[in-house]
């Protein structure tokens, strides 16, 4: 058995991709139009890591999803997780959980997709404005 990838609905196309690609850093590998079945399919994934793909399912027909609580989260370690918080806060994603702790921080999609990220190897020692934030909603 072999891994694939995790899917995740989006409302917005654009504004997903803006997301995923230009504030976390994810790039796409390949796209599916499919006119007949009115949906287009993204698969993007973390450079150099290309086996563990994340598919984005644009339905062309309007639809409204809800928080599915139940789904859980995706999970990214990343090299440096401050400096990763800080270019995501600059670029005005609300970080949900801070890493206070140097190790796990949380963020969502703009389709509200929980995101944890996780410090590679040992947790960094923590520093402000990491410590003295608190949590922003749930995730």
């Amino acid at each position: 058995m072999k891994y694939l990838h995790t899917m995740v609905r989006v409302s917005d196309l654009d504004l997903s991709m803006q997301f995923y690609c230009n504030q976390l850093g994810l790039r796409e590998l390949r796209r599916i139009e499919n006119d007949r079945g009115r949906f287009t399919l993204v698969f993007l994934a973390a450079p150099g890591d290309e086996s563990a793909m994340i598919e984005l399912t644009y339905n062309w027909d309007p639809q409204h999803y809800e928080e599915g609580r139940n789904f859980g989260h995706i999970a990214y370690e990343v090299a440096d997780i401050h400096a990763t918080c800080e270019k995501l806060m600059n670029a005005g994603v609300i970080i949900n959980r801070p890493p206070r702790d140097g190790h796990m921080a949380f963020i969502r999609s703009p389709d509200n997709i929980s995101i944890e990220l996780l410090q590679a190897g040992e947790a960094l020692e923590p520093r402000e404005p990491w410590l003295s934030m608190p949590n922003t909603g749930h995730w």
